[in-house]
């Protein structure tokens, strides 16, 4: 799947758009390396998201099409 449709599946980043916007700036960094919006992320892959106020690291441990906004953290897990 690609990582900009994963950031919206999962609820990391609300639309689409913005996450194809962090990936084109460089802000989504996938295993330490800067991804772009069409890059497939894989089970098991680290992803870092860098926000104005902070970053947010997490390890991929599901990657579905769909899913309901309770499920949607069952995606990945966030490391510390």
């Amino acid at each position: 799947m690609r990582i900009d449709k994963f950031l919206k599946v999962s609820r990391i980043l609300k639309r689409r758009t913005v996450a194809q916007e962090a990936c084109s700036e460089e802000k989504v960094l996938i295993n330490g390396k800067p991804a772009k919006p069409s890059t497939a992320v894989k089970i098991g892959d680290e992803v870092e998201v860098l926000y104005a106020s902070g970053s947010l690291k997490f390890r991929v441990l599901n990657i579905k099409e769909t899913v309901k906004k309770d499920e949607a953290s069952s995606l990945y897990e966030v490391i510390v």
